[in-house]
């Protein structure tokens, strides 16, 4: 089930990059909150987390379950650099730098969470564009585990992400 997310954008100095995501997610704070900062939550539509020390400090590695054609997964060990449950996750990752979820319950006339994302991490424009189009396939991902359906990784091809890679690089929203 792919429910589309909102188009990201992002900031570049030189090879560093900031990548914003804001996303209305139409479940309580509680849920998106398991989704993002739970060992049980991420695997449905991000990565596995293990060790996942759920603290300030604390150790966490994220190994994605998506693998690219030759069946590497990407594997990034770090530390969880902000905890303020249930409002706000900040993971500081190898490969992916620091990886920022603030949280916010969204006005009563919408309903549902506000989920502000950020992401600094460092590496040529190949990976920017690699990374814009990674994240909103993750989010698109969130979306569906939060509606009841989360990700199949067994079944997981490429093509999506190729097809918002190439919107990204044209500087268009994804469809």
């Amino acid at each position: 089930m792919e429910i589309p997310s909102p188009y990201g954008s992002s900031e570049s100095k030189g090879d560093q990059h900031t990548l914003h995501y804001e996303l209305s997610v139409p479940h309580p704070q509680a849920d998106v909150w398991a989704a993002i900062a739970t060992p049980e939550g991420l695997p449905t539509w991000l990565a596995a987390a293990e060790p996942f020390e759920q603290r300030e400090g604390g150790a966490i590695t994220l190994r994605w379950l998506n693998t690219d054609p030759k069946g590497k997964a990407t594997v990034a060990p770090g530390q969880v650099t902000a905890w303020d449950p249930p409002r706000l996750v900040e993971y500081t990752v190898d490969i992916h730098g620091r990886i920022r979820f603030e949280l916010e319950p969204a006005p009563a006339s919408v309903g549902g969470t506000l989920l502000h994302f950020t992401n600094e991490l460092t590496g040529a424009e190949d990976t920017r564009l690699d990374c814009l189009a990674g994240w909103h396939h993750h989010f698109e991902y969130l979306l569906s585990a939060l509606a009841g359906h989360p990700a199949d990784w067994s079944a997981w091809q490429p093509d999506r992400w190729r097809k918002l890679r190439t919107e990204y690089q044209r500087g268009r929203p994804p469809q």
